[in-house]
């Protein structure tokens, strides 16, 4: 198949702000890792597009101030050193490297088991692989190869089709609103399905997370229809703070969760799988079928547990300030004038959301790369044509992280006045 114009755009634009795990969806920037495979990395940088992509991420690596600052804007060197300096708070580092899932790998195991408050949990390569995984092992124990989750779903939207072409799964809709179903809709859905699955946040639809009450009678609705639920975790980390509770109640309510380890920690990459023991190891079976029984992943699982260290403890502080972030941000594009504008949801779910102006994406993208250049300032990163609705519209998504701790209300308004400066 011939790769399209806009395909192709996307394919260049994906990676560094979320991570290359995530696909090419809206709201990435491709790594220099992934120009690099392709021939095309900052050594390279000789395509216009390319040479675009590494004057953002130098624009952004070399700000003076930003909102957060992702490990993969890091260079090789800053990665290498903060793993090296930071593996002796982990572990040991007299002991044997990992040989296929032991040692500090299994020490990641048994640490994120603990956290949920599960039995057991799996270290997996790509959190793609352990999601695809448990919606297969459900499929098999229920009987039922029909799998309810929202269109804007991660399996949906970023995995070119898996479910059905790996696993023989197929997909249904219980709704089509940018939130996750409520109870009425997932008891009066049509079809049977034996797994319902449950996306926390709902990143595409802006980060968002339905009460803890709307969350408990969501479950208990698929319990009503002899279906299990599993929970897309991949951001599960942030959730607590919005529902008022801590990990291990929020996993239970779930046969099984997923969680990232480069998604809000910072870790290199991967992911666990979580439950019961015996789902667990059925789990561990199909990712040697599917190719994840690596040999050695000991820097993978030593960055999740120094992310586990350092920034699980910190999240509520930066969903506590995301919420200042967004209505100072609010308060900036009103005095600004910018007309129609939308921070979405308002006050944030999580330390992540999105914001919609009335502008072409790149007219937005050239402003604030234009901004961090003349002022070492990144207030915003790439922005995105909007999905559907009129031309002209665009979004882009604010994670509000340890750099932007030190962010007052006034600066974020004064940082908006001036970006929309030099939009105009």
């Amino acid at each position: 198949m011939t790769e399209t114009d806009e395909q192709a755009r996307q394919r260049r634009e994906q990676g560094a702000e979320q991570g290359p795990e995530r696909g090419s969806g809206p709201g990435r920037e491709r790594s220099p890792e992934q120009g690099r495979e392709q021939g095309t990395g900052p050594e390279t940088a000789q395509d216009p597009e390319d040479a675009q992509w590494l004057r953002r991420l130098t624009a952004w690596r070399t700000a003076e101030r930003s909102l957060a600052r992702p490990s993969s804007d890091l260079p090789l060197g800053e990665r290498l050193a903060g793993l090296a300096a930071g593996a002796g708070t982990v572990t040991a580092l007299d002991r044997s490297t990992d040989f296929y899932g032991n040692g500090v790998v299994a020490d990641l195991e048994e640490r994120i088991a603990g956290l949920l408050g599960t039995e057991a949990a799996a270290f997996f390569p790509t959190g793609t692989m352990a999601q695809q995984v448990a919606l297969r092992c459900w499929a098999g124990r229920t009987g039922n190869p029909t799998v309810a989750l929202h269109p804007l779903a991660h399996p949906e939207v970023h995995e070119r089709g898996a479910l059905e072409s790996l696993s023989g799964l197929r997909t249904v809709h219980p709704t089509h609103e940018p939130r996750l179903p409520t109870a009425q809709e997932v008891r009066d859905f049509a079809e049977p399905f034996g797994t319902l699955m449950l996306e926390l946040p709902l990143r595409d639809a802006g980060f968002v997370l339905p009460t803890w009450d709307e969350l408990e009678t969501v479950v208990a609705a698929a319990r009503e229809r002899d279906a299990v639920v599993h929970f897309d975790g991949a951001r599960l980390w942030e959730c607590a703070p919005h529902f008022g509770r801590e990990l291990p109640e929020i996993a239970a309510l779930a046969d099984s969760v997923y969680v990232s380890f480069y998604k809000t920690l910072g870790g290199i990459s991967g992911a666990a799988l979580a439950g019961t023991a015996s789902l667990v190891e059925e789990a561990r079976t199909w990712r040697h079928r599917y190719g994840g029984q690596i040999f050695q992943q000991f820097p993978a699982a030593i960055a999740a547990l120094i992310g586990l260290d350092q920034e699980l403890p910190r999240l509520p502080s930066y969903v506590a300030q995301a919420r200042m972030v967004a209505g100072a941000l609010a308060e900036g594009f009103a005095a600004a004038g910018a007309g129609w504008f939308r921070v979405h949801p308002e006050p944030p779910h999580t330390h992540q959301f999105q914001v919609w102006l009335p502008y072409g994406a790149d007219a937005l993208t050239e402003a604030a790369v234009r901004m961090a250049e003349e002022t070492g300032v990144a207030l915003f990163r790439s922005w995105h044509p909007a999905p559907s609705g009129p031309p002209g519209l665009s979004f882009t998504e604010v994670t509000v992280g340890r750099a932007g701790l030190e962010w007052t209300a006034r600066d974020v308004r004064d940082t908006v006045g001036e970006f929309m400066e030099r939009l105009a």
